[in-house]
């Protein structure tokens, strides 16, 4: 057989399993970081910027804007609802209030007819590396109810599983795990109360915002008495030693805040507890003192493994995954401070964190102190004092257009002023929970500026954590992460703190890491504390794994298929076992293998390490599993999901973000 000649930029495939020499279509990371889209939301229809553009924030023309309407930005999945919606109240056995009136069905048994039979969720010793890779999944009569044909006494409810009970009831697609008939014919629901008990604190979702909030947020009532006196040390007239700089941006909102007593903590107590300074006003004859500020706590983060938080694919279902797998620390997805206060319930489901996560923090895109610094006050409020928050992180990376124009993310590494007074507020605000900041090295090529915000952050604003992913605004991911770069802002800050006596703040670089050898070679290289893991962890969540045992996995396809299988799980337990939650969760799996088809087995490469921008070769794999996961068709990712969510419903369908994975068209259940 005549060997096949691989183009530069290729990954290494052993001629064996080639197929062909010639590379997969280039996949558009910035395409993909592109959208700020979750579920249930339509927050922005990001257009993305050109990656070889200038930078700037030029308006384009219409026919510039139709141009980049291919990258899939304007996607939308529609829920999928039972064809006879039964009440909640109901489906939990209760009373509901509204009665006839109500507009959902409360006739259980014409439910439990016209609905589908129950969903098989396979065990972990039900998959195979060979077709049909689940087993245990044929027809068995012997499982099924006579009188139900949609209960499957056989299977298993993920919900019900992990906390002894389903909150889904009979709407639960697993309802044979956990129902029963009695004596009297009549369905009832089974609890384990146990377990259910041991869950509370194993398994209990935290950071759930009450109603009561976001009805204050909504009419602009919510008390936010640190932000008040902050903004008015800030607009203190110019000779003041607190007074505003000439750059800054310290407008604020048209906001009337008068918020009723039985909400409202006093002013001056909730100042002293969050800042450790009494009322502002008592200090008015000394206004060069500033407010003492509380300890903030030490980030002690030397050595650990850092999830980047990333849009869309970075939800508390692929959170736990990394967790499983080694990750040590954890991020939400990035949140818009105006959404939250302006009460987006989707906005504040971005900061949910799961009981595994033991650090766990937010992250925050705005573009001034009058909208950054309330955010994060009523997020310390309502979740940082319950111990739901460890750290805030202020977005000052994010390249996209839309953000980048409106003076949020990367655009504020041109506004060092502004961004230290957002930093000092935010500070404020959050009492004893760190702020950090993630940083780009700069907005233009040629134009690095990171080491002189990096220098000021660790010195004057007091941050917890800084991370420098090491590419331009502009560069996107065209080029390689400046490790380089990185090194020099390391030792740049480590100077100035040991000139002024400070202890040291860990500092996380980023970039193109992607195997154990590349984040321990960057961190002996470079003196960064640790590496933040993005793409690398989206294309294989194991690399936590590999960082923490130093070593290179050779990944079997039937174990990577037991990670997807406990992604799965993960989202059933946090979206719903519903027909709703069950398709939620195979929208969030299919943007997860839309990913992972990436991988390139490293049994199958002439040398290693595998680089993250290689791009793969068309190959087959070791066994028919491993062929099919590294299928670029958004088609077999359906099919994938289907293994452990059943067959997908004809009005489902699924759009990659990569509009080179899409092949032209949609898949379809």
């Amino acid at each position: 057989m005549t060997s096949m000649s691989i183009p530069p930029g290729t990954a290494p495939v052993k001629q064996q399993f080639l197929l062909s020499p010639a590379a997969l279509p280039l996949v558009d990371d910035d395409a993909a970081e592109g959208s700020t889209a979750h579920t249930g939301a339509s927050r922005v229809n990001v257009v993305d910027t050109d990656a070889r553009g200038t930078g700037g924030r030029k308006k384009w023309t219409k026919a510039q804007k139709k141009e980049k309407r291919g990258a899939n930005k304007g996607r939308k999945f529609g829920k999928v609802h039972d064809q006879l919606e039964l009440c909640w109240r109901v489906a939990n056995g209760k009373v509901c209030e509204h009665g006839d009136e109500c507009r959902f069905t409360h006739d259980v048994d014409a439910y439990l007819a016209a609905k589908p039979r129950d969903i098989h969720f396979p065990s972990i010793t039900k998959i195979s590396d060979v077709p049909p890779f689940i087993t245990g999944t044929e027809e068995d009569n012997s499982t099924v109810d006579d009188s139900l044909s949609s209960l499957d006494q056989h299977t298993s409810c993920p919900s019900f599983a992990e906390s002894g009970f389903c909150r889904l009831g009979l709407k639960c697609r697993f309802l044979g795990a956990h129902a029963k008939r009695d004596v009297t014919g009549v369905i009832t629901l089974v609890e384990d109360e146990e377990k259910r008990a041991q869950a509370a604190l194993s398994a209990t979702e935290l950071n759930f915002v009450s109603a009561d909030t976001l009805k204050l947020l909504r009419s602009k009532k919510y008390p936010r008495p640190i932000t008040d006196a902050y903004l008015k040390e800030l607009e203190a007239p110019k000779g003041d030693s607190n007074g505003r700089e000439e750059d800054g941006d310290v407008e604020e909102d048209n906001v009337t805040i008068n918020a009723p007593n039985v909400h409202a903590p006093n002013p001056s107590e909730l100042i002293e507890k969050r800042t450790g300074a009494s009322d502002p006003n008592a200090q008015a004859d000394t206004p060069d003192v500033l407010p003492r500020l509380p300890e903030k706590r030490r980030l002690n983060w030397s050595g650990k493994s850092y999830l980047a938080p990333l849009t869309t694919v970075g939800n508390l279902p692929f959170r736990r995954l990394c967790v499983t797998l080694g990750a040590d620390i954890t991020c939400g997805e990035m949140g818009l401070a105006t959404s939250f206060l302006t009460a987006s319930a989707s906005e504040f489901s971005l900061v949910r964190r799961h009981p595994s996560e033991g650090t766990f923090g937010i992250q925050l895109a705005g573009n001034k102190p009058s909208t950054l610094v309330p955010t994060a006050e009523v997020l310390g409020r309502e979740f940082g004092d319950a111990g739901g928050i460890d750290f805030a992180d202020v977005n000052c990376g994010c390249p996209i257009d839309l953000v980048f124009k409106s003076g949020s993310g990367s655009a504020l590494l041109d506004a060092p002023a502004k961004l230290g007074k957002i930093v000092t507020g935010m500070s404020r605000a959050l009492g004893d929970i760190p702020v950090t900041i993630k940083l780009r090295t700069g907005v233009k090529d040629g134009r690095n500026n990171a080491h002189k915000i990096m220098l000021r952050a660790a010195t004057e604003w007091g941050v917890g954590c800084i991370t420098l992913h090491g590419r331009t605004r502009q560069q996107r991911y065209t080029k390689l992460a400046d490790w380089e770069y990185i090194k020099q802002c390391v030792n740049a800050v480590r100077a100035r703190e040991a000139d002024k006596g400070l202890s040291p703040i860990p500092i996380f670089g980023g970039g193109d890491c992607f195997s154990s050898h590349d984040y321990w070679t960057n961190v002996s290289s470079t003196g960064v504390d640790g590496v933040m893991i993005g793409r690398g962890a989206l294309i294989k969540p194991w690399i936590f794994t590999e960082v923490k045992e130093h070593r290179e996995w050779d990944i079997s396809s039937r174990e990577r298929l037991q990670l997807i299988g406990k992604f799965a799980e993960f989202g059933l337990s946090h979206f719903g076992t519903d027909t709703t939650g069950v398709n939620t969760t195979r929208r969030f799996l299919c943007e997860a293998l839309s990913f992972q088809y990436r991988y390139v087995p490293i049994g199958l490469l002439e040398r290693l390490p595998a680089k993250i921008n290689d791009r793969a070769p068309a190959f087959r794999g070791r066994d028919e599993l491993e062929t099919l996961l590294a299928s670029p068709n958004s088609q077999d990712w359906v099919k994938i999901s289907e293994m452990f969510l059943g067959p997908a419903p004809e009005s489902w369908s699924f759009t990659p973000k990569h509009k080179s994975n899409a092949h032209g068209e949609e898949s379809q259940g």
